[in-house]
């Protein structure tokens, strides 16, 4: 059976613009590396905001005039501080990520690089997932005439419903699974009371 013919339509029309925005992602978080690296000796919290600074620059060039070059263009003024907005954000969830490692966990700069860069390899996930979500749907929006808004509230509801049985096809097992694994928790806490 091919990936293709179980993948909605859906998701198979977001493959191109997420795999430009991987790429671009990816090209980013090598220079986020190097240059938290290279500054580190700074205070670990301080070289993550250099460096996503300097890479925020360099995103919004990459995603504008290659990712949603398709897209219109709206006041560069108003795109790019959403943009810049939306990567302050991402910034607060990887320093986040990092400050936990960091403070929570006792970690030290000198005796702990590699798990550092753990840290900041899932404050940069996390970071990733959420400035996705932002860009499409906030800073690069669709013309209006791609996706027309709904009429009433019907057809509002009725678009809703549709992207809650995607969702929930694709996440239905990790559900059952879920519940599955909480059952016998709840009748071992109730043994124990």
């Amino acid at each position: 059976m091919r990936l293709a013919s179980i993948t909605p339509q859906r998701l198979r029309s977001l493959a191109p613009e997420a795999s430009a925005f991987a790429l671009i992602g990816l090209a980013n978080t090598l220079a986020y590396f190097v240059i938290v690296n290279l500054t580190v000796g700074i205070g670990a919290v301080k070289a993550q905001v250099i460096a996503t600074l300097i890479t925020t620059a360099t995103s919004y060039l990459a995603n504008r005039h290659w990712t949603y070059r398709s897209r219109p263009k709206s006041k560069k003024r108003r795109e790019y501080s959403l943009f810049f907005a939306f990567n302050m954000a991402g910034l607060v969830i990887q320093s986040g990520v990092v400050a936990v490692g960091e403070y929570g966990f006792g970690l030290t700069l000198t005796e702990n690089r590699l798990w550092f860069n753990f840290f900041t390899c899932i404050g940069v996930g996390l970071a990733t997932l959420f400035r996705f979500w932002a860009y499409r749907t906030l800073v690069f929006r669709k013309h209006p005439s791609d996706h027309a808004a709904p009429t009433g509230a019907a057809e509002g509801l009725a678009e809703v419903l549709e992207e809650e049985s995607e969702v929930g096809h694709l996440t239905g097992r990790l559900d059952d699974d879920l519940s599955r694994l909480e059952r016998p928790a709840r009748a071992d806490s109730r043994a124990d009371s």
